[in-house]
């Protein structure tokens, strides 16, 4: 077997954060930024899970090597859970994330809801150089949308999203901070034995 793993994904960010915990290991982990034109998998799934599945599967086997695919989104409990596995395309493809964040606090306001609940879920799929799922692991961070934007770090909804616990919002909490508490580091934390025991790898 390969000692090399993809993480699915051109964000820079997320490939670093893998690197990291393979750190001192004879894993190479590598981006689809160094394949070529490979086709993009299209997240047609209707729960993080299944898109995870879908894209750690076919780039996969459009590499053949073991791949790893996460899907995360943000949902509101005023809003029925939305929006969801559409949290990066909600209202449009090409509005920005301010745009959003400002619709989703008036569709927020607009539900007459009291009750500020929301959640950051990511789900994280290994699946082998022939396309067959290895493991799925779910990371989930509870918190609150609060009523502006606060904080610049981050991305996304960030600045409108509390985690239990803080009086900050994702915007304002420290990378470090956030490299322990967030969604997808939970996720992360959880495939990691997983991926130890695919490769081999002696902890």
């Amino acid at each position: 077997m390969g000692k090399r793993l993809l993480i699915a994904t051109n964000n820079q960010g997320k490939v670093e954060e893998l690197r990291g915990m393979f750190a001192g290991s004879s894993i190479e982990v590598v981006s689809l930024a160094a394949f070529g034109n490979i086709p993009e998998i299209e997240e047609t799934g209707a729960t993080f899970a299944e898109n995870a599945r879908l894209k750690a599967a076919g780039y996969a086997l459009a590499t053949g090597l073991p791949a790893l695919a996460d899907d995360s989104g943000l949902q509101v409990a005023a809003l029925g859970g939305r929006p969801g596995v559409l949290s990066a395309r909600y209202g449009s493809e090409v509005s920005s994330f301010a745009q959003k964040i400002e619709m989703l606090l008036a569709e927020v306001l607009a539900s007459g809801s009291q009750d500020r609940s929301a959640r950051f879920v990511c789900d994280i799929t290994l699946a082998s150089p022939n396309g067959e799922i290895v493991a799925t692991k779910e990371g989930i961070c509870d918190g609150l949308i609060i009523e502006k934007p606060r904080g610049s770090g981050g991305f996304g909804y960030d600045p409108i999203f509390m985690p239990l616990g803080y009086e900050k919002t994702f915007g304002e909490l420290s990378s470090a901070i956030k490299s322990q508490i967030s969604h997808r580091a939970r996720a992360f934390s959880l495939i990691m034995p997983i991926l130890r025991d695919y490769f081999g790898i002696l902890t």
